[in-house]
């Protein structure tokens, strides 16, 4: 059945005032003089999310469709509901929901594409807001784990035990690499990223700047080696208190649309103030900031709709920003 929808229509070129006829794809777009200040976009995809609305994708098969419904009320129309560094048995538990969720899929909810597993192949000295549950990617967890397969994109610290062979097994299987909690280098990242590309994979970063070496003059580390390779991507999380905007925008000049917002997300997304939890651990929403009893962030209350409005309100375009 066809549907109509009026207002200003961003396209790839300007935004332009009319109506946009559609049903599982774009009919026609009829230009008008339409005053309607409502902004027709395309959807938001979320590689990076772990809750909303008091759900969380460790919880199970139920949890993931009700923070999948919440995200799509905020334009995400794509998402992959994310693990966290917690005993694998959890892990595994979480990846079967994930592909329950897929296998049946929700008509009220948003696509879900697959899992983002961030955790348990990670740095303990870069655990950030991750649970101290990190262990080595080895042959047979990656085998028990592709065997699910759901697993869409993985973080993964470059420098940890069996790195090397794993991101040969991602690559190999279409499984996107991502850098992240990591104690690596700028070296190092470097020869994972180059690694990632010679065995057919994309590489990537998971949220930029965060839980990862910081840029200094005579130590790039990661993040640079992110920005400066022409095929690698990067998250990163833009509600401006994980990363600055002036850091969005030096990021932004350089990679362009290698660049992704992701929400990293958590179940109080979307709720009051006041104690949540994240992998077992006790949090604290206050001010639309998320920390850990000892003052890290862990994770975020964003949701992409506003990750856009931030960009804009810090000089960005709507139409470059838009998605296409």
């Amino acid at each position: 059945m066809i549907q109509s929808l009026s207002g200003q229509i961003v396209l790839p070129d300007r935004i332009l005032p009319g109506t946009l006829h559609f049903d599982r794809h774009i009919q026609s777009i009829e230009p008008g003089t339409a005053c309607d200040q409502t902004y027709i976009l395309p959807g938001f995809i979320d590689g990076h999310v772990h809750g909303g609305d008091g759900a969380d994708t460790m919880d199970g098969v139920d949890a993931i469709r009700h923070l999948a419904r919440f995200h799509m009320r905020h334009g995400t129309t794509t998402l992959l509901p994310t693990t966290i560094t917690r005993p694998w048995s959890d892990v595994i538990f979480a990846l079967h929901a994930v592909a329950e969720a897929m296998r049946h899929p929700d008509p009220d909810g948003p696509h879900i594409h697959g899992a983002h597993l961030e955790g348990p192949f990670v740095s303990p000295h870069k655990l950030g807001a991750q649970p101290p549950f990190t262990i080595a990617p080895s042959p047979d967890k990656l085998a028990e784990m592709m065997a699910i397969g759901c697993v869409r994109v993985v973080t993964l610290a470059p420098e940890i035990e069996h790195a090397e062979s794993a991101i040969t097994s991602f690559a190999k299987a279409g499984i996107r690499v991502s850098l992240g909690h990591t104690t690596a280098d700028y070296d190092t990242a470097l020869s994972a990223l180059d690694k990632i590309c010679a065995c057919g994979g994309v590489p990537g970063g998971t949220h930029l700047f965060n839980a990862m070496l910081p840029i200094e003059g005579r130590k790039p580390g990661p993040v640079t080696a992110l920005m400066c390779h022409e095929a690698s991507y990067a998250e990163m999380i833009f509600d401006t208190h994980h990363v600055h905007p002036a850091s969005f925008k030096l990021a932004s000049k350089l990679m362009q649309n290698r660049l992704l917002f992701v929400t990293d997300a958590m179940r109080g997304a979307g709720q009051a103030d006041g104690p949540s939890t994240l992998g077992g651990q006790d949090v604290l929403i206050e001010g639309g900031v998320v920390r850990l009893p000892n003052g890290s962030l862990a994770g975020s209350v964003l949701t992409l709709d506003q990750a856009l409005r931030n960009a804009v309100t810090h000089g960005k375009s709507l139409i470059e920003q838009a998605g296409w």
